[in-house]
């Protein structure tokens, strides 16, 4: 037997997507939010530091990328409960994947989901500028 596929960057949208779908309310949303974020895993206190801080959020983002164009990992974390599931969602979507279905998976999950609605102006810009990083150091892999 084959080891079943991972999902695809777009079909872990649609099963981000699906979730949201189940909770009747944002308060639920944001809750489910928070567990996702108390998820990640823990992040090296020693790497919180300016060379992995994402710029462009109110609370403190770190993202630090490995791999290389054919299989990209992100490590990220957040000292915003909101945030670290923010993050959560986005290396679902992103993390572990090639260099270029990073670069050319738009992040079709926030409309999906309502997030650009529901998000503060701060926290939109916030989570804009950490998948430009993200897409920044994908789009720096394929050109190696």
């Amino acid at each position: 037997m084959s080891e079943p596929m991972e999902p695809t960057a777009v079909e872990a949208q649609a099963a981000i997507a699906e979730e949201f779908a189940f909770f009747g309310d944002w308060t639920e949303r944001y809750q489910y939010l928070i567990d996702l974020g108390r998820q990640l895993p823990a992040f090296p206190d020693d790497r919180k530091n300016e060379e992995n801080r994402v710029h462009g959020c109110q609370s403190m983002v770190w993202l630090i990328p490995s791999g290389d164009a054919a299989k990209m990992h992100f490590d990220a974390a957040s000292d915003s409960a909101i945030v670290s599931g923010l993050i959560a969602l986005v290396l679902r979507v992103y993390s572990d994947r090639s260099a270029r279905e990073i670069v050319d998976t738009p992040p079709d999950f926030i409309q999906q989901i309502g997030l650009a609605k529901h998000l503060s102006p701060t926290r939109s810009n916030g989570l804009a500028a950490m998948l430009a990083r993200l897409k920044a150091y994908a789009a720096e892999a394929l050109a190696r």
